[in-house]
């Protein structure tokens, strides 16, 4: 609990928009983001910067030449107050941008941190036979190692490079790479074999082979993907990008006509007014923040944990249709417990329980730890026996069975087929039924024998994580479809599916059968998220659109999946569809505000403009605005405001709530859209009630 809150903290403090490590470098990247190269990959806001130069030069030259760019009363202070908030409109969407940025790079100058040059033991040409007694090691820098090379690690030492355990087994803290202070275990063979460069082996002995060459390890690569300013766009993005640009070019038309018309009513318009229009009218909001609504996308994630290998797997997450969840650690808490021991017809409960226990004292797993503390909260007191007279019979493959034989008695307990072998006889009618009735619940069933007569069962059940069944009900009024994986038969994963609430499940699992559901889903149009740890998962994982690879799996996982998970945690793959959703709401909520702001400001600016010439408009000018000259100084002044105001709620999001399309639509309308169309009304008119007034003291 202590490291939870400890890590919440620090996500927190990471996200801090006050933060100084990110303020000062965002506001000096604002400046140097007005290259024109750089911005012109913006096309609102290249217009906004093209029409910036322009005004600069008119004031320039009115300003000191008496060029007649801009005639009326005092055109120098109008064109000078024009051009500085057009410039300041760049400034504060390159604040945006840079601010989204800086996130990511204090967290890859925090990982940079963690990776130094450290000293490899090197087996001599790769030899591992007989290496710890030959000491066929030599030492070197970990900055020399290649791809194949084999290391060992002992207690103490910093794992020099990314690589698969191959021999023997160690407790790691990774908490240099996830923040989290659990250590964690990897040992040879399996799909927790895999360890990353920078982390610190806290007991026994493994030998590594590299899987990486100097400059492209997973923390390398972790680096470069949290330096957000090289983050590719989104399809989404690219077209709202092009709907973008399209309304530029329609606004920019419409105002060049303004011209015609006003010569035509006997008045004109000049160049700095129809830019200052242009200007406001132009979606320059969203424009303004779509990088950094992209780019805090990615970095939500970062908080959560998960490092996005690509801008596409965020915003696929948002669009998932289908969710497939590995039953055992996602659903489960992946370790089968005990829950209670049934005894055959004749047997005394206490006699039971008494060789349950004695058959699982040397049982390490998970399950048989459950049976000890399940006999013991029954009040046996086999642990109390002494050990030293004792031959412990580990689990096989072969024989399905484990057990002890101590003192002329036989005890053992496994699978029921195996139970009836070895006692030699069929299972007793009323065990049979209580074994087939644990199977079709979806538990399983041990069966515990002394001298070849069966003694009863053992329950061991699948326990559901609590609060499960209501995430499901949450993701299912998204419009998502659950489907649970498992290796389990059908009975047992039937029963589990049911108890979880998931729409659907796939039993007996192979790899090929997941991959073969994903293309079935995908083909009906839907988008696919799965979770995988394992070289058996990577098929499936390279199939799906987002496919959320364990830290701790295998090598081959990491690199079929777009999103890695650092914490190893199955269930992050519903936080991130609700991370990736948050995206795509808050730029739809953005772009709802900005167009919806657009409209306003131009039934604001247009009757101000022209009320003068032709008095009719007059009725129109609602917000009562002074003048032609201090309406559209109040537009430009709000439009470069109202985009340093979004900027926390495009870096934070708008929060995310599971409900569906219509009420989503609804609310943003209601919010987004009627706030856009209000928010110009009262603060330009504010903004105009203010300039008014130090105009005219002026």
């Amino acid at each position: 609990m202590k490291d939870t809150i400890q890590k919440r903290e620090r996500r927190k403090g990471r996200s801090s928009l006050s933060d100084r490590t990110i303020l000062v470098p965002a506001i000096r990247a604002s400046f140097a983001k007005l290259n024109p190269r750089w911005i012109a990959r913006n096309p609102v806001m290249f217009v906004v910067e093209v029409g910036a130069v322009i005004t600069t030069i008119i004031f320039v030259l009115d300003l000191f030449n008496g060029t007649p760019v801009l005639r009326g009363p005092n055109n120098e202070l109008f064109v000078g107050q024009i051009t500085v908030w057009l410039w300041f409109t760049v400034l504060f969407a390159n604040f945006a941008e840079a601010m989204a940025e800086g996130r990511g790079k204090a967290q890859a100058a925090s990982l940079r941190k963690t990776r130094s040059e450290t000293i490899a033991r090197r087996l001599v040409d790769g030899q591992l036979t007989n290496c710890q007694t030959n000491g066929l090691e030599e030492r070197i820098s970990s900055t020399q190692l290649k791809k194949g090379d084999l290391v060992v690690c002992e207690a103490g030492d910093i794992v020099p490079g990314d690589g698969d355990v191959i021999e023997g087994i160690a407790s790691i803290d990774e908490s240099a790479i996830t923040g989290e202070s659990a250590p964690v275990i990897r040992e040879a063979g399996g799909d927790r074999s895999s360890v990353t460069g920078g982390t610190r082996v806290l007991s026994d002995r493994i030998v590594i082979q590299i899987t990486a060459n100097p400059g492209e390890t997973f923390l390398d690569r972790m680096i470069h993907l949290v330096e957000s300013a090289s983050r590719r766009k989104t399809p989404n993005e690219i077209a709202l990008n092009i709907l973008l640009a399209a309304l530029t070019i329609i606004f920019m038309v419409a105002t060049v006509t303004l011209q015609p018309f006003a010569i035509y009513a006997g008045t004109s318009v000049t160049i700095t007014v129809l830019i200052a229009l242009l200007v406001c009218l132009i979606p320059t909001t969203i424009g303004g923040l779509l990088s950094a609504i992209g780019i805090a996308g990615i970095d939500r994630l970062m908080q959560r944990n998960v490092i996005a290998l690509s801008g596409r797997a965020v915003e696929a997450a948002g669009d998932v249709d289908t969710l497939l969840l590995d039953k055992t650690g996602t659903i489960t808490f992946g370790n089968r417990q005990a829950s209670e021991f049934l005894p055959a017809p004749g047997v005394a409960m206490e006699r039971l329980v008494e060789a349950a226990e004695l058959a699982s004292l040397a049982d390490e797993t998970p399950e048989g730890k459950s049976i000890v503390a399940l006999a013991n909260r029954l009040g046996s007191s086999g642990r109390a026996l002494d050990k030293a007279g004792m031959t412990f019979i580990a689990f096989s493959a072969t024989t399905r069975m484990s057990g002890v034989d101590f003192g002329g008695r036989t005890i053992r307990k496994g699978a029921d087929d195996a139970m009836g072998r070895w006692s030699e006889r069929d299972l007793p009618v009323d065990v049979r039924a209580r074994v087939d009735a644990i199977g079709r619940s979806g538990g399983t069933p041990l069966v515990v024998g002394e001298n070849k007569v069966v003694l009863g069962t053992i329950h061991l059940k699948d326990i559901v994580k609590p609060g499960i069944r209501d995430r499901f009900a949450e993701l299912r009024r998204m419009g998502l479809r659950t489907v649970m994986i498992t290796g389990d038969n059908p009975l047992t994963a039937a029963a589990i599916a049911k108890e979880a609430g998931v729409d659907d499940f796939l039993a007996q699992a192979t790899p090929e059968m997941k991959l073969k559901l994903i293309r079935d889903e995908q083909a009906l149009g839907r988008m696919v998220a799965m979770t995988g740890d394992g070289t058996n998962d990577a098929p499936a994982l390279a199939q799906a659109d987002v496919a959320v690879a364990m830290n701790t799996g295998t090598q081959a996982a990491k690199e079929a999946g777009n999103l890695i998970d650092l914490d190893s945690d199955p269930t992050k793959l519903i936080e991130i569809v609700e991370a990736g959703k948050q995206m795509l709401i808050t730029r739809g909520a953005l772009t709802t505000f900005s167009i919806a702001n657009d409209v306003a400001k131009y039934f604001a600016i247009i009757p101000a403009m022209f009320f003068v010439a032709l008095p009719e408009l007059k009725a129109l000018n609602i917000m009562q605005l002074h003048s032609p000259n201090s309406a559209v100084l109040s537009a430009v002044i709000f439009n470069a405001l109202i985009i340093i105001a979004l900027v926390p709620l495009a870096l934070r999001g708008v929060r995310y709530r599971p409900i569906g399309a219509s009420a989503l639509l609804r609310n943003n309308l209601l919010i987004y859209g009627l706030g856009g169309i209000v928010a110009p009304f009262i603060g330009i008119k504010i903004i105009d009630i203010i300039v008014t007034a130090v105009n005219l003291a002026a």
